[in-house]
């Protein structure tokens, strides 16, 4: 935001949407390795979800939601025409599988699903950026 302010002069709707697609990815995210290493949080004492309410079901929910909700917004670029077709077929298969991978996770709540929704989101947000850079319009 403060890259794209500082060039245009203004935080158009694009800038927005830029930061919308990161702030939803990173809740699934920052979730899924508070779930793997939430044993080690407890211990030191660091409040998150998945110490609290250690069932995991608020765990799984959220990063399901925030995983819906960015498969709309990844489509955005496309909508408002900073990129092609190209971008939001890629971006429409990329955000589905993220989505099922969260859906995994909300599921069975285990070590193995957030560890591939971990993985999962740390290919998918420098692959959606290179596909947006490379179908720009």
């Amino acid at each position: 935001m403060i890259g794209w302010a500082a060039v245009r002069n203004s935080l158009s709707i694009e800038a927005w949407i830029l930061f919308g697609i990161v702030f939803l990815w990173q809740m699934p995210h920052f979730l899924a390795i508070a779930w793997m290493y939430r044993e080690d949080y407890k211990r030191a004492g660091f409040p998150l979800l998945p110490v609290v309410e250690p069932d995991g079901a608020s765990t799984g929910r959220q990063a399901l939601i925030y995983a819906a909700a960015l498969l709309p917004l990844s489509l955005a670029p496309t909508v408002v025409a900073m990129t092609g077709n190209v971008y939001l077929a890629g971006a429409g298969i990329m955000s589905a599988l993220f989505l099922a991978l969260a859906a995994r996770f909300a599921w069975d709540r285990t070590t193995t699903s957030a560890r591939r929704l971990f993985f999962g989101s740390i290919t998918y947000l420098p692959l959606l950026w290179i596909l947006m850079v490379l179908n720009r319009t």
